[in-house]
């Protein structure tokens, strides 16, 4: 199959699209919850947050790291608007009868540190993952597809878990509780990948037949800021 420099928007492209910014947006919402599964701590959002990356790594393996970045800032833009209406709502007046103005505030009333630790960790942690996959691709010739999936989940979700629980939750908890949740949190999105692999390459395998496309980013502009 020769490498594509087709740049249209194909609907499985579109589907793959939606449901990465779907489960982002969704991820984001229940990130505050925090869950405990025998004696770990986790966020509720590590049973969603590991399939943004999976669909990440299928767009930048199938179409490239320009579609792949494409992606990105679409679920950027989504994410980012979404912190802004929940804020906006939240800070409109309630009536006195409506009983639900804690709960609400509790779960939709995004601190700025927790939107900010959002974005920044998704920003860099996602091109990180795109950008280590399309260059692994080049450097293996299309080989070991599972050295670039699981290659650039190791460094993406490395920068977004350390990023995220820096910016969001450092200084809350004690330094052992907050290490050890980076630590598991860390362990579970790989061994996440990891387990998925088979289910990526099905995926990655049927996109590329019925496509017809094996994109390999050669002269490509790694910048994350171009959207073309």
């Amino acid at each position: 199959m020769q490498p594509s420099s087709k740049m249209g928007l194909s609907i499985p492209f579109l589907i793959i699209t939606g449901f990465f910014i779907s489960f982002l947006l969704i991820t984001n919402v229940v990130a505050g919850r925090l869950v405990q599964l025998g004696g770990m701590t986790l966020t509720a959002d590590l049973f969603l947050f590991p399939l943004t990356y999976i669909f990440g790594d299928v767009l930048t393996e199938v179409y490239g790291f320009r579609k792949a970045r494409l992606a990105i800032w679409l679920g950027f833009a989504a994410n980012f608007i979404m912190a802004l209406v929940f804020i906006l709502v939240i800070s409109l007046p309630s009536p006195s009868f409506w009983e639900h103005e804690a709960a609400y505030r509790t779960v939709l009333g995004f601190a700025p540190r927790i939107v900010l630790a959002s974005l920044i960790a998704y920003f860099a942690g996602e091109f990180s993952n795109s950008v280590v996959l399309s260059r692994l691709k080049i450097a293996t010739r299309g080989r070991w597809l599972w050295t670039r999936t699981i290659g650039s989940t190791l460094i993406g979700q490395g920068i977004d878990t350390t990023v995220f629980m820096s910016i969001a939750f450092v200084g809350l908890y004690s330094t052992d509780i907050f290490m050890g949740m980076v630590l598991v949190q860390y362990g579970w999105k790989v061994a996440y990948e990891v387990l998925a692999t088979p289910v990526t390459y099905a995926v990655i395998g049927y996109l590329k037949r019925s496509e017809g496309l094996d994109t390999y980013d050669y002269d490509v502009d790694y910048n994350p800021f171009r959207l073309n």
